[in-house]
């Protein structure tokens, strides 16, 4: 799948907010399941404070990432559209992504902050190239969790 990325509109950010729900214990990626990521995430204002893209393929809304600079390090994260997880997509989104990332953005490294009970990302994020650095406790949707943070050099 080839992915088209330009930045986030208004409306697609609704979209993922509000409608994108993942099954089981994905849910903790739903939008709605942290009420300061989901007001930030909806509100133009604050979201422009790190760059939002949406990845389109076919004409659809696929997935977004946001970039956050911090001196020489990237921190990246981002979403699929949930009828797309589990199908063999992501490592090609991701790959397009930092393809993406490294053609428009001066740095280093980049970084990402997994739930270290997504196996299934860290997989994906493994075989495009990031190294498990540690894992961290994390405060997110209400509690603290444990997150692997994971680097790739430039």
């Amino acid at each position: 799948m080839t992915f088209a990325f330009q930045p986030l509109s208004q409306d697609n950010a609704l979209v993922i907010a509000n409608r994108w729900k993942y099954d089981g214990v994905y849910s903790f990626y739903d939008m709605t399941a942290d009420l300061e990521d989901y007001e930030e995430f909806i509100d133009e204002g604050l979201r422009n404070a790190n760059d939002h893209y949406q990845a389109m393929a076919d004409g659809a809304l696929a997935g977004f990432f946001c970039v956050i600079q911090d001196g020489p390090a990237i921190e990246i994260g981002l979403g699929l559209r949930p009828d797309l997880c589990g199908k063999g997509v992501g490592k090609g989104f991701v790959d397009q992504a930092v393809s993406f990332i490294d053609g428009h953005y001066q740095f280093d490294k980049l970084v990402m902050h997994v739930a270290v009970f997504n196996q299934r990302a860290v997989k994906v994020y493994r075989s495009c190239g990031f190294r498990d650095v540690k894992v961290i406790q994390q405060s997110s949707n209400g509690g603290v969790y444990e997150f692997l943070v994971m680097e790739k050099a430039r």
